[in-house]
């Protein structure tokens, strides 16, 4: 079927879009090596400080403990005093993508080597402020002992912002590097570059130039490929979910291109094919700049494209202001698509004739054909020049919180929750959470930059905003107080039968918020106060009166009882730690396929939530 036969100019309201168009993001469609874990043989003579596990804790309070449980499934460094080895991979890579989680013991150091040289630091910088480049995430520092004391130290660069987590919670990395590049003599024509860093969902290094190996490589030289280090004689730490994808295939190439640039966006597939071209040639680039219209204009490509290699290959096609298709011999890859489209396709080794069409029609829009491939052992990369527009004229509308900050919007939650009576509660420890009037609840808490307000306030927005740190949900958000006949019985979904009247929140003198409702006719102060260092949330629940059954709802999902009121929910995603329940005993209960951690409640409940 032919879907190319129209090409409506667009109507309705000039909006704005988000084409996610990333040049060297990380892709769904790619051959992932997973490392095994059962067992050290991924890895070239570990020493004996290297162990595999099936659990591992950290001490909240001693210095570099990590209590390990036996089995398989987590690599653990436990270096002790002596003999400590940096853990090697036998696999050498060149251009790669990392990603694993790691938990960081108490006061721990660790590293990651990309090719044994370049190293991203570990660090536990749990409660940093304004994290250097020795910090948790950051690129390390080169070094040079012939400068004066104080400036040895060189090119290091800090992550953006500190998204680490507390010891003993696991860390989730994702890195993208690309190896330094030489010529046929050996000699390097361009620096190597960590292309990303993403720490706990949050962006912290970008499109770094790495002028060369960092303190602590194993050797001072460079070259396209190596191993990737784990550093063993610091401190403990563990790793988990290993993932490597390498990058050693060569990349597709277009060949036999030809063009043809027709008046009028608008047209049909048969109009086109009865139309004589404004224009036509060959060119060396697939681009939008051989149109010398900007607007209502047909672009029709052919060409060849070639593949070295037996595939699933994954396209993205952006075409800003219109529609486009992109065809591989005569089937449709990218089907008819507004502004932006993917697909995927089988291909064999050899040749592929292919057609694309770019039809523009809204004039506000810029043309900026753009065309990129992924495969296996291919990293994402443009087939078209390098005019690509993400077609978004807005720019971020962030809130920071240099002070105490309240902020009233709506809130999404995964699962397709929106939080209708959101209050966001930020502050200058960088530490930010965001309260439910209707259940009584906090549910999200983030660490860095406060909110992006940018879908609530630009042009007619839709009243939301979105974390701009590390947020962790908190779970589906319920009622958090709760009558119940008896410990086993039910929770309720919302806070229908409970008399349930939020009463707003009163400031104190430093701007904190006091949250204030009435349930089962009893008032009830709601207060939270930040930890030292941002660690965490101190919580205090005041009731005007007890009453008999009463419960308090503090966390749902995979519960872990760790000791002396100390809880890990969610596989170790952060803690839930009970301060004083005045004497009340905490219970954790299998509810509907997951676990509960309630409490009973008289007239005072403290606890903290850390991450």
């Amino acid at each position: 079927m032919d879907c190319f036969n129209q090409f409506p100019k667009l109507s309705g309201r000039k909006k704005f879009w988000i084409v996610c168009f990333c040049l060297l993001g990380y892709q769904q469609l790619r051959a992932q090596n997973v490392v095994s874990l059962n067992d050290l043989s991924f890895f070239d003579n570990p020493s004996s400080n290297w162990k595999v596990a099936a659990g591992a804790q950290a001490d909240m309070v001693q210095d570099e403990v990590l209590t390990v449980k036996d089995g398989t499934g987590i690599l653990v460094n436990l270096p002790g005093k002596k003999g400590a080895k940096d853990l090697f991979t036998k696999t050498v890579y060149g251009d790669a993508d990392l990603e694993l989680d790691y938990m960081m013991a108490k006061g721990s150091n660790s590293g990651i080597y990309l090719q044994g040289r370049y190293e991203i630091q570990l660090l536990d910088s749990w409660g940093t402020v304004n994290p250097k480049s020795g910090d948790n995430g950051g690129i390390y520092e080169r070094w040079d002992d012939s400068k004066p004391d104080g400036q040895q130290g060189y090119d290091g660069h800090a992550p953006r912002q500190n998204a680490s987590r507390a010891p003993g919670l696991w860390q989730h990395m994702k890195i993208s590097f690309q190896a330094p590049r030489f010529d046929g003599k050996g000699q390097k024509i361009a620096n190597a570059k960590v292309l990303y860093v993403w720490l706990n969902g949050v962006l912290i290094q970008d499109n770094v130039e790495l002028s060369g190996p960092t303190r602590g490589a194993f050797d001072k030289g460079e070259t396209a490929t190596g191993p990737l280090r784990l550093q063993g004689d610091h401190g403990a730490v563990a790793f988990r979910n290993i993932r490597i994808i390498n990058y050693d295939k060569p990349q597709p190439m277009l060949s036999n291109l030809k063009y043809w640039v027709y008046k009028g966006g608008d047209i049909t597939m048969d109009e086109y094919k009865k139309l004589k071209p404004e224009s036509e040639g060959t060119s060396p680039v697939l681009s939008s700049n051989q149109s010398k219209l900007n607007n209502d204009f047909l672009l029709r490509y052919t060409g060849n494209i070639q593949v070295k290699e037996a595939g699933v290959y994954a396209f993205k096609l952006s075409v800003p202001g219109g529609k486009g298709i992109f065809r591989i011999n005569g089937t449709d890859v990218v089907a008819l698509s507004e502004n932006a489209g993917q697909g995927k396709v089988q291909l064999q080794a050899g040749d592929h004739p292919f057609e694309l069409f770019y039809s523009k029609t809204v004039d506000w829009a810029k043309p900026a054909l753009g065309l990129t491939i992924a495969g296996p052992g291919v990293r994402e990369y443009l087939l078209s020049d390098a005019n690509v527009s993400n077609n978004d004229p807005v720019d971020p509308i962030i809130i920071s919180a240099a002070s105490n900050t309240i902020v009233r919007s709506f809130s999404d939650l995964p699962g397709g929750i929106r939080v209708t009576h959101g209050v966001n509660v930020g502050s200058p420890g960088l530490l930010h959470y965001t309260y439910d009037l209707d259940k009584g609840m906090i549910v999200q808490i983030w660490r860095g930059g406060f909110l992006d307000a940018t879908p609530m306030w630009h042009d007619r927005g839709d009243g939301s905003s979105r974390p701009a740190g590390s947020v962790q949900y908190l779970g589906k958000p319920v009622p958090a107080i709760e009558k119940l006949h008896d410990a086993n019985a039910a929770w309720g979904l919302d806070t229908a039968g409970t008399g349930y009247k939020p009463k707003g929140y009163v400031l104190n003198a430093d701007d904190v918020p006091a949250f204030k409702y009435l349930i089962y006719g009893i008032p009830v102060n709601d207060a939270s106060t930040l930890m030292d260092k941002g660690q965490g949330i101190h919580r205090e629940i005041t009731l005007a009166n007890g009453v008999d059954g009463l419960f308090y709802h503090l966390a749902s999902g995979n519960i872990e009882t760790l000791g002396n009121g100390l809880y890990a929910i969610d596989d170790k995603s952060y803690y839930i730690r009970i301060d004083d329940a005045g004497g009340a005993k905490p219970l954790v209960r299998d509810a509907n396929g997951k676990q509960e951690l309630i409490i009973p409640i008289q007239k005072k409940l403290t606890y903290s939530i850390i991450l």
